[in-house]
């Protein structure tokens, strides 16, 4: 099932729905709860996807990959690392990724992305997924300076804009082995599959949910593979996970 937020003819309010194939129907109450198809459907073509979730917080986990890790020249970490992308960063497929000019260096970074269904403190490793609605893609956008410049990552990752997830939340997929692409401009620049994650999704869970209290669409970004590299304005960059899709953005300078 891929789950979506949609809106029509412009309209602001978002709306609910499952995608399948090139049809996107309409649902009615929650889907962190009861929810049910209603009667309106629309095609795919007709409609503006927006990111398929509106998070209270984006949690991110640095040097996840050991390929990673290794092009960083850091040693691998012995706990996840954790850190935070604010709500007002999250954009959707097809939103520009805006480059501040006060920054020399932007880098992209796949991720898969692990959407909450519940809300979850204290989890076990054994029943952490249990609290997970999907997966979804996620561009960790990083002003690789700033980060270098500050030695803690709120400017570097928490850019309106650095935060592009979607398209949709694809359910019942297994998340231990898929495979993670980014493609800039056609070209795959980064190449990889989560069973080479230092600390898998359960782990997470139960890790970041000793915390932190994760609610009800909330993200878990899980890492990023060897290969990020730079952004340009102009650029077209895509993030490509096994079984998800494809998270498209274009990249233009701050005006």
């Amino acid at each position: 099932m891929e789950i979506v937020r949609f809106i029509v003819n412009g309209e602001d309010q978002a709306r609910i729905g499952l995608l399948e194939g090139e049809t996107v129907f309409e649902t009615s109450g929650s889907v962190f709860g009861p929810y049910k198809k209603t009667d309106a459907e629309f095609a795919a073509d007709q409609v503006s996807f927006l990111a398929p979730c509106d998070p209270s917080k984006v949690v991110c986990v640095g040097l996840n990959y050991r390929d990673h890790a290794e092009e960083s020249n850091a040693d691998l970490p012995q706990e996840p690392l954790l850190f935070l992308k604010p709500p007002s960063a999250v954009i959707g497929p097809g939103d520009n990724i805006v480059l501040p000019s006060n920054s020399q260096r932007i880098d992209f970074e796949a991720e898969l992305a692990v959407v909450i269904a519940k809300r979850a403190k204290g989890v076990s490793k054994a029943e952490a997924l249990e609290y997970v609605l999907g997966y979804t893609c996620l561009n960790d956008v990083s002003a690789r300076d700033f980060q270098m410049k500050d030695g803690q990552w709120a400017r570097a990752k928490g850019h309106d804009t650095f935060c592009p997830v979607g398209p949709s939340i694809v359910t019942d997929l297994d998340p231990l082995d898929l495979g993670v692409q980014a493609v800039s401009n056609g070209e795959i620049k980064q190449d990889s599959r989560t069973s080479y994650l230092i600390f898998d999704v359960p782990l997470l869970i139960e890790y970041i949910s000793r915390v932190m209290t994760l609610e009800p669409g909330d993200i878990i970004a899980t890492g990023t593979p060897a290969g990020v590299g730079p952004l340009t304005a102009g650029d077209t960059i895509e993030i490509k996970i096994e079984g998800v899709g494809s998270l498209i953005n274009p990249v233009v300078a701050e005006s």
